[in-house]
């Protein structure tokens, strides 16, 4: 259930895209580790009951829903808006310009699409409970599940990383990485109106 879901289409496997292609597989690498990270951290708030107090509290729930939807929609924007410069910056720029700042960026990127997106939270108070049986202990039970799908979340996703690697001559294309842009910019900005509606 866990790898039908973590293969489903959604903002984290957008934001991937565009890194690894615009970027490069390292872009693509960091921002995927930026993940994992806040799904450890929905796990734990999931053991320990936080998540719980979010999904419940509608003040809560909407606070993370808005601000993850308003950075959606900049990531989309901001992909947009690289289309629509003059001339794309070329491989050489990209590894002379600030190479630190741009792998901690793509680690946040990661990160905080997937911390600030309440459903996730909703995801693991929903599903995981299904599996963890009624005489097990629930913290233990928890745990094992989150950390289960995360590492399920890594494995798909350096597989994932490495197939847009190896059709990359193509995908880099000045032509084709515009084009990509625009349509995962797009499909941001779509994913963060759509979080920006979500009802409890």
């Amino acid at each position: 259930m866990c790898i039908m879901l973590i293969i489903l289409p959604g903002p984290d496997t957008a934001l991937v895209t565009k890194n690894s292609i615009s970027k490069g597989k390292k872009a693509g690498l960091h921002t995927v580790f930026g993940t994992l990270v806040a799904l450890l951290i929905h796990t734990l708030a999931t053991v320990l009951g936080l998540s719980a107090l979010i999904v419940k509290s509608a003040f809560f729930f909407s606070i993370l829903k808005y601000i993850g939807a308003i950075y959606l929609i900049y990531l989309g924007c901001k992909s947009i808006m690289f289309i629509m410069k003059k001339r794309p910056v070329s491989d050489n720029e990209n590894k002379n310009k600030m190479l630190k700042f741009e792998k901690k960026s793509y680690f946040l990127q990661g990160f905080l699409c997937d911390i600030l997106n309440p459903k996730v939270a909703v995801f693991f108070l929903t599903f995981l409970p299904q599996f963890t049986g009624s005489n097990s202990n629930a913290f233990l039970g928890f745990l094992v599940l989150g950390l289960t799908y995360t590492l399920l979340t890594m494995i798909w996703s350096i597989f994932y990383i490495y197939l847009i690697n190896y059709i990359s001559e193509f995908m880099k294309k000045p032509s084709t990485l515009k084009t990509v842009e625009g349509i995962t910019g797009g499909i941001l900005i779509l994913f963060g109106i759509k979080l920006a509606l979500e009802q409890r």
